[in-house]
């Protein structure tokens, strides 16, 4: 897979601001605290890098990012995925499609749509219309679910970025309605749909053309990389590997089959009217 580094307008950079806080207090930490701040006058969550309580923002101290450049190619690589993947879908949507960010954050965050750590993986929220990403999810993909490849980690990403569109265009309301999981739930509907428009992009960066700075273009190789990442992350094989039996009632994102039809789906067809969730959890 070949890119450019962009300029990182894409990016919203939480990593020295999470990890510990008012998450990491606790109940009687918490207690303590803001008994403190009402006897002192001063407002001591705002030493944790938090605001006063309730008012949302980033968990955790603030400080300089500790990192590597390894990992700021990385955040360039993130930049650059999202950039492309936002093109695509300004050119298929246009003026509906409204850009968002991808927030990277360390270990836990306090997001719109409440308190998340790492161990949850990438997700989006729909009340601020970001997605949320732990650069670590990388290293667990490849070491943990033998799903490596630069790809591979662009399909996440996308896959993120597909609940987003389908956020924009309401296409999520009966899955935030019916959260009830299950092979044939909305849920997993939702989910085999953000596949298909995860490849609905591949199929645009396969295309080529000139490569220009924020932007991919796909090699020999990559989408075995992405259908590897959508196996490696269905419902019946992480129950298998957590419990050693499939429980198709507690599903919530789909068999690797499904995920992996339904990205080959996206990428064959590039357009998205072939990602209808009428059919989804049927095939």
């Amino acid at each position: 897979m070949r890119w450019e580094p962009g300029d990182r307008s894409n990016i919203e950079d939480r990593r020295s601001r999470s990890g510990v806080g008012v998450a990491g207090l606790g109940v009687g930490g918490f207690v303590v605290l803001l008994l403190l701040s009402w006897l002192s006058g001063t407002n001591l969550f705002s030493l944790l890098g938090t605001g006063t309580p309730g008012e949302g923002g980033a968990v955790g101290t603030s400080g300089e990012i500790r990192t590597s450049p390894a990992e700021e190619r990385l955040v360039d690589f993130v930049d650059a995925v999202t950039n492309d993947a936002q093109d695509t879908w300004s050119q298929i949507l246009g003026g509906r499609y409204e850009r968002t960010r991808v927030v990277l954050f360390r270990d836990a965050i306090q997001s719109a749509c409440g308190f998340a750590e790492a161990a949850t993986g990438p997700f989006y929220c729909p009340s601020d219309r970001k997605v949320y990403l732990d650069l670590g999810f990388f290293r667990e993909l490849d070491e943990r679910f033998g799903a490596p490849g630069d790809f591979a980690q662009a399909y996440v990403i996308a896959h993120e970025l597909g609940h987003h569109v389908q956020n924009l265009l309401g296409l999520n309301a009966r899955a935030v309605e019916d959260r009830r999981p299950g092979a044939n739930s909305a849920s997993v509907a939702l989910e085999l749909q953000a596949d298909c428009f995860a490849g609905v992009w591949g199929h645009g960066a396969s295309r080529g053309g000139q490569l220009r700075a924020g932007h991919v273009q796909l090699e020999a190789g990559d989408i075995e990389e992405a259908l590897r990442a959508a196996a490696a992350i269905g419902d019946d094989r992480l129950q298998r590997m957590s419990t050693g039996r499939v429980m198709p009632d507690r599903f919530t994102h789909g068999t690797s089959a499904q995920r992996v039809a339904w990205f080959h789906r996206g990428m064959d067809t590039g357009d998205p009217r072939a990602c209808s969730t009428s059919e989804t959890t049927t095939r």
